[in-house]
């Protein structure tokens, strides 16, 4: 079998002391919360077999692979030693779960790809026949798997992958020249609808003229900004604490950006800004993208009548809030996981194909496969929006 290259992360079981796995995890060192579980993650770039398509499998062919915040976060340790990221693990496995590429072959039964096709991922694939599924939580998926994160992912030369998690991106033909930037848009359809499930189809979105507040401008901040200009915001205000993110917020759309470092030296708090900017009104839709769950304090202090709060961010701690504010101003809290359910992919792609939104303005650098581990370095100084990965 002809090989190819791939990067291959790897980690030692000692789950944490006062954790006990299930022992459905024990067996299948499929760990619910890497973070308490995998110790020691090492990222090596390896040689492995080229995969072979299965009944109703196609090959992809990678050309661009993002590198998200979660591979971050699988890569770095905490004091102990233990990965960062709080979510389903199992490893070895290959990174990466931002992609796009070209079909190359397709296996039996499949009839809807053919080679040539220029296709985008999801990350979530669920089973379809757990009692998740079946009522359409398929992030929900009883038997989820996670391209990337239990399942080998694209930050590799080529990837199988079920035919039923592709989109196809061939449109996006008609709004770019040339297919490095055709294939990089179609590598960021997974983070954008990550922020398009969370504020449109968990949280219902906003009135046209609504005001938007995103903390945090990472690559699912600066989405949701894009998202949320498109979607006809009044005013939207973003909070970053990185000065080269904060500048490519206004890029993209926000009308306003603070550093909340900067504010807290002048005496003044988020939510404080937030009335200021919005009249003592507050904000109709909050996006928590920053994985600071301290940020429910001032988030609850700054809702409008109606206002929602959706949340995206992760992180291993728990904040307290206080109920009453949601009661007097009628307000709700959203918690949202994922891109497959309500099918945000599509509405995300024809939103590209149509001219309304450019993912590619948030691609800050880009790296070969053979130097995954500089961009990882990179990626960990948190001062990019988005790395790509070419093979």
């Amino acid at each position: 079998m002809s090989k190819m290259l791939a990067a291959r992360l790897y980690g030692e079981w000692v789950p944490r002391g006062g954790y006990k796995p299930l022992p459905t995890e024990e067996k299948s060192r499929k760990a619910l919360h890497g973070s308490r579980v995998w110790r020691n993650p090492m990222l090596k770039l390896e040689e492995i077999e080229k995969p072979r398509p299965g009944p109703r499998q196609v090959v992809v062919r990678i050309k661009a692979c993002g590198i998200c915040g979660s591979d971050v976060h699988m890569y770095e340790r905490d004091g102990e030693g233990y990965m960062l990221y709080p979510g389903m693990v199992r490893l070895p496995v290959t990174l990466g779960h931002e992609l796009s590429g070209i079909v190359e072959e397709v296996g039996e039964g499949v009839t809807e790809y053919r080679p040539g096709d220029a296709v985008t991922a999801v990350e979530m694939w669920y089973c379809g026949e757990c009692p998740s599924c079946k009522r359409g939580y398929f992030d929900h998926c009883i038997n989820l798997e996670e391209m990337g994160f239990t399942v080998d992912g694209g930050f590799a030369e080529y990837l199988v992958v079920d035919s039923k998690y592709l989109w196809k991106i061939d449109s996006f033909r008609e709004v770019y020249d040339n297919d490095e930037k055709m294939f990089t848009a179609g590598a960021l359809i997974e983070p954008f609808s990550v922020a398009y499930k969370a504020m449109f189809i968990r949280a219902g979105g906003f009135m046209p003229g609504g005001y938007v507040v995103v903390y945090g401008a990472g690559p699912i901040g600066l989405a949701a900004i894009m998202l949320a200009k498109a979607a006809g915001a009044g005013k939207v205000i973003a909070f970053e604490v990185v000065s080269e993110r904060l500048e490519l917020a206004k890029t993209v759309g926000a009308d306003h950006v603070f550093n909340p470092m900067e504010l807290r030296e002048k005496g003044v708090t988020m939510h404080e800004k937030i009335l200021e900017v919005t009249e003592g009104l507050g904000a109709d839709l909050q996006i928590e993208a920053a994985g600071y769950p301290q940020l429910i304090s001032e988030m609850q202090k700054s809702l409008a009548i109606g206002g929602k709060i959706t949340w995206i961010g992760r992180a291993d701690r728990e904040a307290p809030t206080w109920f009453e504010y949601f009661q007097i101003k009628s307000g709700q809290i959203y918690g949202s996981q994922g891109h497959v359910d309500g099918a945000p992919f599509m509405w995300v792609i024809r939103l590209v194909a149509s001219g309304k939104i450019d993912p590619t303005k948030i691609v800050t650098a880009r790296y070969r496969l053979t130097q995954i581990i500089e961009a990882m370095e990179r990626a960990r100084l948190r001062k990019d929006a988005k790395i790509h990965i070419t093979p």
